[in-house]
């Protein structure tokens, strides 16, 4: 079964790769006649064999060394977009054609230099991050570069024609190259609808080239395929032989100066970039349909080494392309056995075709790129327009496509770079960095508190305001923070601010900090900070950064909590302190006339309950009882303190309570009989009075009157914490 099984994956890679072939190398020849077309038409067979061992080895590398499965690279549009737009600018410029060509290699080497670099520091994983408009801009104005730099040859118009210029002047159109060029591009438009078991541009490539051996039979110099602008022509390479030209081309570039190279990095950055996103455009739209998840790093060195391979050998770069990889999927490539095909069966294709690929019409590949550029262009984009909240968006993607096809893709990309900052900063500016804003009245301390204690925070809660804060703190959100705090300044004597939700904090941020500290100090009041990490989600020490900020010098004014309970719990102390309600430094056990549950009882009847209770005693730090525990008992607390934890999930557990002397837990499960729903564990040295169920049954079957008050009671006292926490919950909400 199990060589079946590989039988099947292996049969599945090859036909595979081979339908991936045929998508893809038709293209790559395109792409290298658009490139060096660009320079004169007599180097459109070069740019057709540069295609060819691009498409050959690019396949072939990048699927041995890189990691995603039936991902297929080759020469692609943005290659040919840039390195087009390159190779007219030195034609412009005066530059000899040989020496266009020596400078073409050396972009391409530069550009996949730079891919392994992205891929060493591991840029891999930012470059995904792009913006969607951004990249939709990139794409866009790849699209139109393309289809523009196509034009003259799909019109035959004469060499160096603007394609605006092509567009508005018929008279110098070339009909044969017309009728060619139309009938490539519509059947590659009607193919799809025809079959999907032949590439469309298969189908495109062979119905422009009847046509034009159509018209050849009323034009008998068609027939020849030497000094003909119509076709590629004979392969380019000098009469020595393929090796000797590449060794010649590295001879020749060994003689570029060094000021020559370095004035390539801008355009081999801008292409590496390119490269680099679209290839990880495709392999994370091959991770949702294969559900897989591909390596990024990993694959741009993969890529980056291809295309110094290509390049050194005399084609052209390229990345992961979309279509021949979805083709690829479609035929059944499941593993990188379909891209050493794709890439091998390039090569058997190339050679034993060559002589065919001499009569390849230039107008048939012109509409192949058309087509292609045309696809590009994102149209989804225009989208944008119909809502106030994302016509930035839409400026952003036509700011890029201006620059791209006014000033150049170098400088797009550094727009690019800029409009993707201010998207940022859009948003971080645009949400609220206010999560919530309540007082101490609203938004108590996790510690179960007395009555009376707690009527006095009720009333003197407002005294102290709680800001829970999100998202960045920084230079474009500073004045929106200092607008929420500012009214509350002079109203309040505590102020806390909860950094729990903060994901950056800038010095501009910090210093804004002081200023609050130093309005509070103005008038007697206090800043507290909870939640002050050493290490932000940006990975900055915010401890340390107010330190240095110097918002945390003695001054008294300024109180670092590490929790916004314990902050909570600070100024409830102070409030209950200043109303005379402070805890006695050495706690003595309380006897249960001394408890608030049994005040105003009589001393008889809390004699006949004590004598059903056991008195224990727990170090610090102890655990009472655990979730699931089935012991249902009753813990009066005689003195220390029990903290209770909750259960979050994998593990975690969350401090939501915390009882003093005098106070009572465990009344649920002594109500209800179910299992503990939570942990209790000892903050101090701590004495109890315990009640079980069984002690309580045989109490009231004495004591009736005794235990329907006991009941009466700590219901009353659950009912009191459950009617704070549920207004506690409303204020949350309406948040």
């Amino acid at each position: 079964m199990q060589h079946l099984a590989n039988k099947t994956y292996l049969s599945g890679d090859f036909w595979g790769g081979l339908a991936a072939m045929l998508v893809a190398l038709p293209a790559s020849i395109a792409f290298g006649v658009s490139i060096y077309a660009a320079i004169a038409p007599g180097y459109a067979a070069v740019g057709a064999l540069a295609g060819i061992i691009g498409a050959t080895v690019i396949g072939l590398v990048a699927a041995l060394l890189g990691g995603t499965e039936r991902l297929i690279s080759a020469p692609c549009a943005p290659a040919a977009a840039v390195l087009s737009a390159f190779a007219i600018g030195l034609v412009e410029e005066g530059v000899p054609a040989d020496n266009i060509v020596l400078l073409l290699l050396m972009l391409g080497l530069l550009a996949g230099l730079f891919q392994i670099l992205f891929g060493v520091i591991g840029i891999g994983r930012l470059i995904r991050y792009i913006p969607y408009p951004v990249v939709s801009g990139y794409l866009t104005g790849v699209g139109l570069i393309l289809v523009g730099s196509q034009l003259d040859k799909l019109l035959g118009t004469p060499p160096g024609t603007r394609w605006h210029e092509a567009l508005i002047s018929p008279w110098l159109w070339n009909g044969q190259a017309v009728a060619v060029g139309a009938a490539t591009i519509g059947t590659m438009l009607l193919a799809p609808r025809l079959t999907r078991r032949v590439p469309g541009t298969i189908l495109g490539i062979v119905a422009g080239t009847v046509v034009y051996f159509l018209l050849a039979t009323q034009d008998p110099a068609l027939l020849s395929n030497t000094g003909n602008p119509l076709l590629v022509g004979p392969p380019g390479t000098s009469g020595d032989g393929y090796f000797t030209t590449i060794t010649a081309r590295w001879r020749d570039i060994g003689d570029l100066r060094l000021i020559q190279i370095a004035a390539l990095l801008g355009s081999a950055l801008t292409l590496a970039v390119l490269l680099s996103i679209d290839t990880l455009k495709t392999c994370v739209v091959l991770d949702q349909m294969t559900r897989t998840q591909h390596n990024s790093n990993r694959e741009l060195l993969a890529q980056g080494v291809a295309n110094v391979t290509a390049s050194s050998v005399g084609g052209i770069p390229g990345a992961g392309t979309m279509g021949a990889t979805l083709v690829n999927l479609a035929s059944g490539g499941t593993t990188r056995v379909s891209s050493l095909v794709e890439g091998l069966s390039a090569l058997i294709f190339a050679l034993v075709l060559s002589s065919f690929i001499a009569w390849l019409p230039v107008a048939a590949l012109a509409g192949i790129l058309v087509v292609v550029g045309v696809r590009m262009i994102d149209r989804e984009a225009l989208r944008f327009v119909l809502s106030p909240s994302t016509v930035f968006d839409f400026a952003v993607v036509v700011v890029v496509v201006v620059i791209a096809l006014n000033v150049g893709l170098i400088a797009a990309s550094g727009a690019g770079v800029a409009m993707a900052i201010l998207l940022f900063l859009r948003e971080q500016i645009g949400g609220n960095v206010v999560r919530h804003k309540l007082y101490v009245n609203q938004r108590s301390s996790s510690w179960h508190r007395p009555e009376a204690e707690t009527r006095i925070l009720e009333e003197k809660g407002d005294q102290a305001v709680i800001f829970e804060l999100q998202g960045s703190l920084f230079f474009g959100t500073t004045r929106q923070l200092f607008g929420e705090l500012d009214p509350e300044l002079k109203a309040r004597r505590f102020v806390i601010l909860d950094f729990r939700r903060v994901q950056s904090v800038d010095v501009t941020a910090a210093h804004m900090l002081c200023q609050v500290r130093d309005a509070l100090i103005e008038h007697g009041a206090m800043l507290l900070l909870s939640n002050i990490r050493k290490n932000l989600p940006n990975g900055r020490n915010l401890r340390e950064l107010l330190e240095q900020t110097g918002l945390t010098d003695d001054t008294g004014a300024v109180r670092l909590f590490d929790e916004l309970d314990s902050a909570i719990e600070w100024v409830e102390e102070q409030m209950l302190g200043e109303a005379g309600h402070v805890a006695p430094v050495q706690e003595t056990p309380l006897e249960l006339m001394e408890m608030e549950l049994f005040r105003q009882r009589k001393d008889e009847t809390l004699a006949d309950l004590e004598a059903c209770l056991e008195k224990v005693t727990y170090p610090a730090g102890a655990t009472v009882y655990s979730r699931g525990q089935e012991d249902g008992a009753l813990y009066l607390i005689r003195r220390g303190t029990v903290k209770i934890f909750a259960p979050l999930g994998g593990g975690r557990l969350r401090h939501v309570a915390s009882y003093g002397r005098g106070d009572f837990f465990g009344g649920l499960a002594f109500l209800d009989g179910r299992p503990r729903g939570n942990d209790a564990v000892t903050a101090s040295e701590a004495e109890f009075f315990v009640l079980t169920v069984e002690q309580f049954n045989i109490l009231a079957e004495e004591h009736k009157r005794l235990a329907i008050t006991l009941l009466t009671a700590i219901a009353r006292s659950l009912a009191h914490r459950l009617r704070h926490a549920d207004t506690e919950i409303a204020m949350l909400h309406e948040y």
